[in-house]
């Protein structure tokens, strides 16, 4: 059985690619089979179109109550029988009903090394410019689950990135984002061998 990932993101949609190209591949063993996106513009869901893949424009101006945005969420998830929710540069936070149904199977990329640099309001070239105003010499990319605020991060995959003499948040930016689109997939693709490897002992032991 195909491991079903949903993406959510918010604009450009550069991992949402990542995932979709490595899908694509020999032995990925996931296929990304909806997109979801806060934003009607985002070239996220100009590529899920392109692409083939449901797109899903669900935001405040589609539900004004968050209550009714989660569940609109936790539909299209559950219509689309999703077995890993990956948010990729998505800039809605998650509500409760969302978190609650797939804990555990939301998984998040976010550019530093955690705990770095995290929290409301840092996301792409912000964590970068905190990177740099902190004077680190190493940042680099996680891979983590997704929790109820205040619980500590649990994190999947990392990769370190050096912070160079001389670097600005585009140059730093620049080196980081390449790890992102190679860490993300692969760390999905590992999730999904894993999830196929417990089915298929699971049927074993139930034949």
């Amino acid at each position: 059985m195909t491991f079903r990932v949903a993406v959510l993101a918010s604009h450009t949609g550069s991992n949402l690619r990542a995932l979709t190209a490595a899908a694509g591949r020999p032995g990925a063993g996931y296929a990304v089979t909806l997109v979801i996106s806060n934003n009607s513009g985002a070239g996220a869901l100009a590529h899920a179109r392109e692409s083939g893949i449901p797109a899903r424009h669900l935001s405040g101006r589609t539900h004004p109550q968050s209550a009714d945005l989660d569940a609109a969420v936790v539909a299209e998830l559950r219509e689309h029988a999703t077995d890993l929710v990956v948010t990729a540069g998505y800039l809605k936070r998650l509500g409760p009903r969302t978190l609650r149904e797939y804990a555990g199977r939301i998984v998040n990329v976010h550019p530093s090394l955690l705990p770095r640099h995290t929290g409301p309001g840092l996301h792409g070239h912000r964590v970068h410019r905190a990177v740099l105003a902190a004077g680190e010499c190493l940042t680099g990319v996680s891979v983590h689950l997704v929790v109820p605020d205040g619980r500590p991060h649990t994190v999947l995959a990392a990769r370190p990135v050096p912070v160079r003499p001389g670097d600005t948040v585009e140059s730093l930016a620049g080196r980081v984002l390449p790890i992102e689109h190679a860490l993300l997939p692969a760390t999905v693709q590992a999730l999904a061998l894993a999830a196929g490897a417990a089915g298929a002992t699971s049927a074993a032991e139930g034949s």
